[in-house]
């Protein structure tokens, strides 16, 4: 049986174009997790949106701007670490946060 802890679901919204130093934010964004050990992180390409700006945000023949949405998900206090740093990385601030439970899982089950 698995154990299960509280947990915060963060989502962070933004499109491919969004870059931060010179590379695409959703990869910053990853590493960013890497570096402080989060518990798991997963990027997702949308096939068409909208946010603050009300543009709709879709692949047209020259240019490709989708959606993209990064999906977070550790402790609490391990995403409070994170906010700070993802904030700095983003010029608009489209992030959602939900509680959650995290499984605690046994690397040797499969």
């Amino acid at each position: 049986m698995q154990n299960y802890r509280p947990a915060k679901l963060l989502r962070l919204h933004f499109t491919e174009r969004d870059r931060y130093q010179s590379k695409p934010l959703y990869e910053a964004i990853i590493e960013k997790c890497l570096e402080l050990k989060i518990a798991g992180a997963t990027v997702f390409r949308g096939l068409e949106g909208y946010g603050d700006t009300a543009e709709i945000h879709r692949t047209h023949i020259l240019t490709h701007d989708l959606p993209v949405v990064v999906q977070i998900v550790d402790s609490d206090e391990n995403i409070q670490r994170l906010l700070p740093a993802v904030e700095n990385m983003m010029d608009r601030r489209n992030t959602s946060r939900e509680e959650t439970r995290l499984a605690d899982m046994d690397p040797l089950v499969r």
